[in-house]
């Protein structure tokens, strides 16, 4: 699963990096080391700039609400539920199935936080004994320091109780799609720890490499079996895993120090 991650990067170098032909500097966002669901987050999209003579699909970076609002949900109070959409059922499930063929996205990261609970935790678990586990957080990004381009989809919904000009009358929202943990070594592994991502946890968000960019964003390719092709994770071995601190756990604590790699585990696990 994705339920939190890194997005450090600054709108310039996204327009460069992505190719971007259009972003608002009104929705410039802070640089943040955790962020978690229902944050606004950058995602780039290929579409139409509303109102103008040409319709051809512009690529665009904007700053959309992490947890997808179907656009016929009653109410966007579901969202925080709909921060993932996983790649083997996302063209069949009722709230991603319209996005997946017509509103695909990336949303840019540095990597993503996993957490691993304890060992004497887990066998309290085990042993069906009640006790709120101690976790420890792992931090998960690209080996080669490039950008973790994770597939995502967006959707716009309409909150009937406002009028049309009011500026919260539209939401636009978005969800990370998820797959398989890698089982393959890791390309830099901790030398205390998981030597591969499914060590950590059976799902990770599906990062899309650079040639699969332009295919994923291209609003035109609407055959289901053409984009499921897409969904297919990276070649493995591109990932590095490291312990970071516990204070990430705390959705409060923002700041790069998150980032930094522990020597060593706050909290044992096995493996």
């Amino acid at each position: 699963m994705c339920g939190r991650y890194a997005a450090s990067r600054r709108p310039e170098d996204l327009t460069g990096l992505f190719g971007v032909e259009k972003w608002e500097p009104t929705e410039t966002l802070e640089p943040d080391w955790n962020v978690a669901p229902t944050k606004e987050v950058y995602a780039v999209l290929d579409r139409p700039v509303k109102d103008a003579d040409d319709q051809r699909p512009v690529r665009q970076l904007r700053a959309l609400k992490w947890g997808l609002v179907p656009s016929w949900a009653k109410s966007p109070e579901g969202g925080a539920r709909m921060i993932n959409a996983r790649a083997e059922t996302v063209h069949e499930k009722p709230s991603f199935r319209r996005p997946f063929v017509s509103r695909r996205c990336i949303l840019p990261a540095d990597g993503y936080y996993e957490w691993v609970t304890g060992a004497d935790e887990r066998q309290l678990e085990e042993k069906g004994k009640k006790k709120r586990p101690r976790k420890q957080p792992y931090f998960v990004t690209p080996a080669d320091g490039s950008v973790f381009a994770m597939a995502g989809l967006y959707e716009f919904w309409r909150d009937r109780t406002l009028p049309d000009d009011h500026p919260q009358a539209w939401w636009v929202t978005c969800s990370v799609i998820t797959t398989e943990a890698e089982t393959a070594p890791l390309a830099v592994a901790p030398a205390e720890g998981p030597a591969s991502l499914a060590d950590i946890h059976p799902r990770m968000p599906l990062m899309l490499t650079p040639d699969r960019w332009d295919d994923w964003l291209d609003p035109s390719r609407t055959g289901v079996e053409e984009l499921k092709a897409l969904l297919e994770p990276p070649p493995g071995g591109l990932m590095r895993a490291y312990p970071v601190a516990t204070a990430v756990s705390n959705v409060r604590n923002n700041g790069p120090e998150l980032l930094e790699e522990l020597a060593a585990p706050e909290v044992s696990t096995l493996f």
